[in-house]
């Protein structure tokens, strides 16, 4: 195999899985998503390896580099941020390599959709509470289907990860509010999760959009809204000791 496609994870170098890092550091050329993807991980890169930036490219253009990269007996990491499955644009990298007749491997990494749990130290599926988590972004450039709009997926009110959205959360809140969701509901928007530079903002939905004007918050933020941010819930019975399972008999 001379082509992966590698989820970089959320930012810290180090939440890179094993395979991933191994991989980058024995690649000939690096093709990775700079405004998103954390430089510090091109310290793995190893010396001589040839590195693109395809912030500034295009489809085609990346897809040339591979394509002469494979010809010329090369292995090539195409690098995305967190996990490339989810709004990682891979899918028409991936249809183009086919056509070329050029096999590829996808390495899987950490969504920072996960990483801002881990920074909110929240679980997002608590019993009783919420026991769905929808991932989901609001309308922009790119259109959404009519019955996946946030007002629509409101009407559950389960845990809500919202990407790419944050620098139109008076609409997100409005939307979210009509199609459900009371207006005390937790939300909480984390920034950079995982980052050096994290930043983690906690309020309700009737409050957020005036708590985050002065916080310099940019469009690589996370918004989490669901009542697991601050509710009473029953525990697991997963640990209880009358909950028996094939690896322990009921006490």
């Amino acid at each position: 195999m001379q082509v992966y496609i590698i989820g970089a994870g959320p930012g810290d170098p180090e939440l890179i899985t094993v395979k991933g890092q191994r991989l980058l550091s024995e690649a000939d050329v690096i093709i990775y998503a700079g405004s998103l993807v954390n430089p510090a991980l091109l310290s793995f890169a190893k010396q001589g390896c040839k590195i693109y930036n395809s912030a500034s490219m295009t489809l085609g253009e990346v897809i040339e580099v591979i394509k002469k990269s494979v010809k010329n007996n090369e292995m090539v990491v195409r690098l995305h941020t967190g996990d490339p499955s989810i709004y990682g644009a891979i899918q028409e990298q991936m249809d183009a390599l086919s056509k070329c007749g050029i096999e590829y491997c996808v390495i899987p990494g950490v969504s920072s959709f996960l990483a801002t749990a881990a920074a909110l130290k929240q679980e997002y599926t608590l019993p009783n509470v919420s026991q769905t988590v929808i991932i989901t972004r609001n309308e922009g450039r790119t259109p959404v289907p009519e019955k996946e709009k946030l007002k629509s997926l409101a009407a559950h009110e389960a845990t809500m990860c919202i990407f790419l959205s944050v620098h139109m959360l008076d609409q997100v809140v409005a939307d979210l509010i009509e199609g459900g969701y009371e207006a005390n509901t937790p939300i909480a928007i984390v920034q950079k999760a995982s980052w050096p530079e994290e930043k983690i903002i906690r309020a309700t939905l009737s409050t957020i959009v005036e708590k985050i004007k002065d916080e310099d918050i940019t469009r690589t933020a996370m918004i989490v809204v669901s009542k697991c941010l601050d509710s009473n819930y029953e525990l697991s019975r997963l640990y209880a000791p009358d909950f028996a399972h094939m690896y322990r008999d009921a006490k």
